[in-house]
């Protein structure tokens, strides 16, 4: 059982447990401790009523009661920009065992991550599509591409490309 309803009855307290439950779960039990079973029919009527739940089950001095779980609502932002400063906690722990875990707490902005070491990286740039770029700046696919190249020719950047096959392909 989520929810115990004990002496005292059907307090608004009560209520308001038994409400962030069906918030939460959707189908939950509440036991009753009390041996008067029109009491116990009551507070079953009662708690369907009052939080426009449906009253499932009655055995004994368990109540079930169903209620859909309402959709969250995500707020959305009218600028449209990412979450701001958020502070996490990095836990380091010591090799050894004998020692306590470091605690770091560090402040990291929308544009960063934190690596697997703790340290905190900017999230790169995407590169967008050479083709999309050469439809927007109104110059030739190839010649873009040759622009390119040459850059990377006269700035002595080499070209990295990394060739895996895909499995289940034909002619890989």
């Amino acid at each position: 059982p989520v929810v115990m309803i004990g002496a005292d009855g059907l307090t608004p307290n009560v209520v308001k447990e038994v409400d962030h439950a069906l918030n939460a779960h959707g189908l939950i039990k509440v036991r009753v401790f009390s041996d008067d079973r029109a009491n116990r029919e009551a507070i079953f009527v009662q708690l369907a009523d009052q939080l426009s739940a449906a009253p499932i089950q009655h055995i004994g001095k368990l109540l079930v009661l169903w209620r859909p779980i309402p959709e969250p609502v995500a707020a959305e932002r009218a600028d449209g920009k990412s979450a701001g400063p958020r502070v996490v906690k990095i836990v380091k722990f010591n090799k050894s065992g004998n020692h306590r875990p470091q605690v770091k707490k560090l402040r990291v902005l929308g544009n960063e991550r934190i690596a697997q070491g703790g340290e905190i990286k900017r999230a790169k740039r995407r590169i967008t599509s050479v083709k999309k770029l050469a439809q927007d700046s109104e110059i030739p696919y190839q010649t873009l591409i040759n622009l390119y190249l040459r850059d990377c020719a006269s700035s002595r950047r080499r070209l990295a490309m990394n060739w895996t096959a895909q499995r289940g392909r034909v002619g890989v």
